[in-house]
């Protein structure tokens, strides 16, 4: 089974208790760009290095959550995740659209 997370906090909350952070990638589309959302785990953000004013390996960027949290907002998204197991701490989630329901 699974568990739509719509509310901020809980979102900010089950990615930092499996030691997410919050990245995106802007991707040219058109005139404008297109922001892909991501949350990057523990060995990326070790891969990454310290510098968080520069591109990303794989051209994402580390943001603040305040920042990702209103795109997330303005995409109309939510994630998706398993239920919870105890002992286990599965960081598997994916983005849905926020008028999903489970």
């Amino acid at each position: 089974m699974s568990r739509i997370l719509k509310h901020h906090d809980e979102i900010r909350q089950w990615a930092e208790a499996r030691g997410g952070e919050p990245a995106w990638a802007e991707l040219p589309s058109g005139t404008r760009s297109q922001i892909v959302l991501r949350i990057v785990f523990d060995q990326y953000l070790l891969n990454s290095g310290e510098n968080q004013e520069q591109d990303r390996p794989g051209g994402l960027d580390l943001v603040g959550w305040d920042d990702w949290l209103k795109e997330l907002k303005h995409q109309k998204l939510a994630l998706k995740v398993g239920d919870r197991i105890d002992g286990v701490l599965d960081n598997d989630f994916e983005f849905v659209p926020e008028t999903t329901t489970d």
